[in-house]
Order: C-alpha cells, then structure tokens, then sequence
C-alpha cells in the first residue's frame, strides 16, 4: 500500500484519513495539521522522511509566481530543509494543470457558462492557472491578491497589472512569516470578519484558496459559485446556510472531503515512479485522463427563479 502524509500548517481539526484505490494501486492518505507550529512540522517531516512515498505540505506555498519567475517562501524552505528520502511537493507542480483543466471542464463539459461572468479571484499568485483559464473562458476576473493577502481593498483588474504588482512585492513578501499573509493553525477556525463585503456582492463567482475565500464571507452569499481547492463538511454546511449556489472543488471528493492540492500531487507523484522536478504539465495531464479525474460539482441550493444563471 501506497502511503501519502500531508503535513499542514492548518488547525489539526481539519485532519483526516482515507484509504483508497487509484489505478490499481492501494493508497493511504492522510492530512496532519500543526496548528501553526513551524517546528512541529518539521520534527513530523524528520520523524517520517524514508517512511512513506511521498509528503504535500499543506497550509503553506513553497512557491508564487511573478509571470515566469519563480520566488521560493522562507518559513516553507525552512520546514523542508532537512527532507533527504521522500519527495515533497506543496501542489505547485499541479495547480497549473488540474485547476485549468477544472476551469474548461466547468465551461465545456458540464455546461455552464463562464463568459461575461463576473470572478472574485481572492488570489492569484499562487492559482495562475485557474485564473488564466477564466480569463480564456472569458470570464470579468478581479483579482483580490492585494485585498485578501495584505488587507489592502485595492482590486486588480488584468493579468499584466497583477504581474507588475507581483514583480514588486514576492522578492518581498516571500521573506515575511507566513502566518502574516495566510490564515494558520487556530486563525483557521476563526469567524469570518465582514470587510469588503461589495467585492463579494459584484461577483456571480468566487474562485481561489478556500481559507481566504471564508477570511472575509459575507452571511450572506445566495446564489454565488464557490470555485475553490479543499473543503471539509463543516465547510460545506457553512456555505450551504450562506446561500451559496453551487460548489465546485478542484480535488475530488473522498470519503467525504476534498483533500487539498498538494495531496493529488503527492499521489501522482508516487504514481508516477519520478521525481517531482521530472514531472511535466503533460505528465500531470496523463495521469489525470488514466484517472478518469472529475472536479467535485455539489448543488448547495437550488438557484431561484428570479436568478439568471444559465446552464
């Protein structure tokens, strides 16, 4: 049996364990949440390193991107350091692939249609992909990188102004404790504040990371798309009494949760008998099809007459 641990930064109320079959293969998956102790993922990292196939490392990016330049965290190089058997992958290598592919499928396969529909993208440094395949869907995409991760309610309105912003502030910002730009450990469980509410009340779609999705959720949400990455079923239930529309989760659903990015890549990793840096995006994609990989699509609340979402 195949064994994939994700070692979190998020709050241990989220973890989770699931054994499973993907193409032939016999896996057990499991999430393990520090609650924001640096050192503690470490010494989990160092306990297990040579003992399972692959590590995610959750709750923190390795990497953003600043158009084709690549700028590395310094609190998730730290947590990393000293992994010397086991590859580790933060769901980077993936995102580009999986979340476009969920973009077009959304569009294309389950029919609803993205053109003129106005995105909330909470950030967009760290799911380029899914923002570029919204934009090639043509979608009106804001980008909310300024307001959701340094609380600055400056929206983004193009990809080229996103990147000039980006080339400025990662050499910076990516030498910052993480927990300053990214809710972790029991920042997690906190009530969701109602700042810049109008940003949500524009959007047919919010689209991103989930925990900055929930940082500022209005209570009221009624007839919103929620695009996103990992969701438990307290998650779900939240958003179902907000009123949210619909739900789609890039990860697919597993004995009742989505796991986060970095764990399906962690498994395709071990799959695929590479190396993480081996990989390419037409790997990723193969694996995908063998799969047979469908987004997670769950109707929350019926859409009201009076609505105009079209399918």
């Amino acid at each position: 049996m195949k064994h994939v641990v994700s070692i979190s930064l998020g709050s241990s109320e989220r973890d989770h364990a699931v054994e499973t079959e993907i193409l032939g293969e016999k896996f057990l998956i499991e999430r393990r949440g520090t609650d924001g102790d640096i050192n503690k993922a470490i010494q989990l990292f160092k306990e297990m390193d040579g003992k399972v196939d692959a590590f995610g490392l959750g709750g923190i990016d390795l990497y953003i991107y600043a158009g084709q330049k690549r700028y590395t965290f310094r609190d998730a190089e730290k947590i990393i350091r000293h992994i010397r058997h086991t590859p580790v992958v933060d769901g980077s290598g993936l995102k580009n692939t999986l979340e476009r592919k969920v973009v077009h499928y959304l569009a294309q396969e389950y029919g609803y249609d993205l053109k003129g529909k106005k995105v909330l993208m909470v950030c967009a440094v760290d799911r380029f992909g899914m923002a570029e395949a919204l934009i090639e869907e043509g979608s009106d995409v804001t980008f909310g990188d300024m307001i959701f991760a340094l609380g600055i309610p400056v929206p983004l309105k193009s990809i080229k102004s996103l990147n000039r912003l980006a080339r400025v502030l990662c050499p910076v910002i990516t030498k910052l404790p993480f927990k300053m730009l990214y809710p972790t450990g029991n920042r997690q469980k906190e009530e969701s504040q109602e700042r810049f509410n109008s940003f949500y009340e524009e959007a047919d779609i919010i689209a991103g990371d989930f925990h900055y999705i929930r940082k500022y959720l209005p209570k009221d949400i009624h007839g919103k798309l929620i695009l996103t990455n990992t969701v438990t079923s307290r998650d779900v239930e939240m958003l179902k009494s907000r009123g949210a529309w619909m739900l789609v989760t890039t990860t697919p659903n597993l004995n009742g949760r989505s796991f986060g990015t970095n764990v399906m890549e962690a498994v395709l990793v071990s799959l695929s008998d590479k190396k993480p840096a081996e990989l390419t995006p037409a790997d990723y994609d193969r694996l995908l099809d063998q799969i047979g990989f469908v987004p997670r699509i769950e109707i929350l609340n019926p859409v009201q007459e009076s609505q105009t979402i079209v399918l």
